[in-house]
Formats: structure tokens, sequence, C-alpha cells
């Protein structure tokens, strides 16, 4: 570690006799840019006082020490992280004391709300309750807002990864950093110290693509056991529509005579796809009576009060049962194929974006394959489709046999 810029924040508290009507105040010194001693060392200057009302709000030397020694915690921890007097804005208010955790929080929540989706309300709600109720057991609530550290923030943290993952921890600081950005934005802490917590290394959830093997197979077993739950694969197949973006789809999202397909995608408000003919000769009898029904209920075409996590929960559920019942087909066949966890509903989607790429790529070049499978796939950008490609493994090499001939 190489030496401190700042000295550690002070209280000046009247002097020895703590005289209340003295000004009283947090100092520290910090590191000049510009100002050096003889020998070429930057000097220490003195940095203007912080008070934030405290001389006028507060009257008793007890009160004052107490608000001072939050304002002095703060400013170190500040510091610390690399806050500088030089470069950064010192910026709370005096109000900022008044505010317990719970007040702020609570308030910094509800502005937040307003501004999500009802499944992000959903899930923020679920995140935010349970870090209050931490802060509860520890006896937090009721203090001062400025009283919470980045360091008590990151053990939260660190139970929450200790008892799920480390995926479920990072989805969690994403939102609590939201929070303690409005808090930050309404000036009520001088900075929101959540979004400087590490984001840990999480092991990506493997959607194995199926050979042709297995999709012939599992097409076949799903076709005389689930038909609508083929359907609902083919729209991801033939659609490459994500599970969740088929969930969302209902009778009025649906253009049978332009042969269209609207639904709201993951990085599009709305979005507009052809129905290719493979998808549209499959729907094209059925019977769509009533505009705002879903295309896709456990019972085919209808109603469904559920959210829609929910609802892709459900057939994400439905085919893990079919391909466990598909697998225990298999052993009574006598055949050694087992589709794993690896193996799901997204995996048509990967499955099927590769079986394109590589058609297109015999009379194509890269790039010419990527702009066509850009209208296809429907990546909004040219970069998040070849990383993409790359995570599945879309393109392979030719034969590298020649090369490596050496008449060993």
């Amino acid at each position: 570690m190489g030496r401190k810029k700042y000295t550690e924040p002070k209280i000046y508290h009247g002097g020895e006799d703590f005289d209340l009507s003295k000004r009283w105040y947090v100092y520290y010194s910090y590191e000049s840019p510009n100002l050096k001693d003889k020998l070429g060392k930057p000097i220490m200057v003195r940095q203007a006082p912080v008070t934030m009302s405290i001389n006028r709000k507060y009257k008793t030397k007890a009160e004052r020490l107490m608000q001072l020694g939050i304002v002095k915690e703060v400013l170190l921890e500040m510091l610390k992280e690399g806050y500088s007097p030089y470069k950064d804005k010192l910026s709370f208010n005096s109000e900022s004391l008044d505010y317990t955790v719970e007040s702020a929080l609570d308030y910094a929540y509800a502005i937040k709300i307003t501004k999500l989706s009802d499944t992000s309300v959903k899930d923020y709600k679920s995140r935010y309750g349970r870090f209050k109720k931490y802060l509860d057991k520890k006896n937090l609530l009721d203090k001062s807002i400025l009283t919470i550290t980045k360091q008590m923030v990151n053990h939260y943290l660190h139970t929450v990864a200790s008892s799920s993952s480390a995926r479920n921890r990072n989805n969690t600081r994403i939102i609590l950093s939201a929070i303690f950005a409005e808090l930050e934005d309404n000036d009520i802490i001088p900075r929101n110290f959540v979004e400087n917590i590490k984001v840990l290394d999480t092991k990506s959830v493997s959607h194995k693509t199926y050979s042709l093997k297995e999709l012939e197979g599992l097409f076949a077993y799903m076709r005389e056991n689930d038909p609508l739950l083929l359907l609902f694969v083919k729209f991801v197949s033939y659609n490459f529509l994500r599970p969740i973006e088929v969930c969302r789809l209902k009778v009025k999202d649906v253009f049978l005579s332009q042969k269209l397909l609207r639904f709201r995608a993951k990085n599009k408000p709305e979005k507009t796809k052809i129905i290719p003919d493979i998808v549209h000769n499959e729907i094209v009898e059925l019977d769509f009576p009533i505009q705002d029904h879903y295309l896709f209920t456990p019972n085919g075409i209808g109603e469904w009060k559920a959210a829609e996590t929910s609802r892709r929960d459900y057939f994400t559920k439905r085919f893990w049962k079919l391909k466990k019942r598909y697998n225990e087909h298999l052993i009574k066949e006598g055949k050694n194929l087992q589709l794993g966890p690896e193996y799901t509903i997204y995996s048509f989607r990967h499955t099927f974006i590769t079986l394109l790429f590589r058609k297109f790529r015999k009379e194509y070049t890269y790039t010419e394959t990527c702009d066509k499978l850009m209208l296809i796939t429907g990546h909004s950008t040219l970069d998040a489709l070849k990383s993409y490609l790359k995570d599945i493994d879309a393109e392979l090499p030719e034969d590298y046999s020649g090369l490596l001939d050496l008449n060993l």
C-alpha cells in the first residue's frame, strides 16, 4: 500500500472545556496536487471544515459529539475509497443526519419503483425487504442513514452469497446500488458506495446445444406426448424467441395474414418479426377468439393471471418433467443417450441459431452471415450477435489435420 494522501478526520469540539459557544466541526488535511516541498513531495493542506449545520441544530455536548462522530466516520470511509476534495464534490446536506436508515431507504425505494416494470418491482420488493430485515436484526433501522457503510452492505451481500449463490448476491447488489444511487441523487448520502462493491465471478448457466439425433428424438417424443409444449419449443427454435418472450405473446400480437409477430423483447420495448412458414403452418388453423388472451397457457390459448416469470417457470418445469420421462423412455429402449440439466428450452434457440449460421457460412463470408443472421435473431447490435455466436461456439474451424501431419 502507498502512503495516505490524507490525514484522518478529527473533531474540533470547542477546546478542552467543550465550549458550546464555539463552532464545532470535522477537519482534515489532504495532499495538494499543486504544492510541493523542497524535496518535491506534495504538501498536506488543511481542507474546509465540515459542519453540516450541526452547531445550529444541536445544543448539547452529547448531541454534537454523536452527530460529528457520524460525519467523521463517513468522511473517513470516503477518503479510504478514494475521495479527493480537489476532484469530487462533498454532496450531502444537514438534513442527512435527520434521516433514519429506514426513512431514507424507504424514500429512495419509493422513488425507484416508479421507474420499473411490474416484474422488476416484484424483484426489488423481495430483495429490499430481506435487506431491511437484516438491518432490523442489527438494530440499525432507527440510526442515521450516514451510519450505513460499505463494509456493512458488503457483509450483508456475503451472507446472501453464502446462503444462496454468487449470482443471487450480484443481483441483490444491483438493486441495492440502484436504491443507494437515489439517495446520492437526492443529496441524502455523499456517494453511492455500493456501486464500488465488486461483482463476484459466477458460473454461467450452461444451455448445451442439441445434436441432430437428440433433436429428432425429442421432437418426436413431444409430438406424441405433449404437442402444446412442442409448439412452445418451436416458437423458441424457429422464431428465435427467448422463453419469456414466448410467454408474453397474446392473440393481438399475432398477425396471421401478414405473417408477422409483435412482442416485447429483452433489448427493446417492442419488436416485430416475421412468422416463418414452418411456424405459420402450425398456428394458422388455431382459434383466436379473444385478443387479450395469451397464446400459451397450461391448456393452450386463454387467460392466465400469473406473472410472466411464473409463466416462464411453468413451461421450464413442464419441459424438465417431459425430459425426465424421455430419459426413462430411452433407458427402456436400451439407449445410452441421456439429456442432463444442461439441456434446456433455451438450448433450442442456441441450437437452431447455430444450424442457421453454419448453413449461411457455406455460401457467405463471416460478416455477410452475421448481417443476415442479425435480422433473424433480433440481436440489437452486431457486437452482441458476435459475442453470442462466440459463446455458443457457432463457428468451428475446418479440419486442420494436414497442418499437423509431420510424419511422426
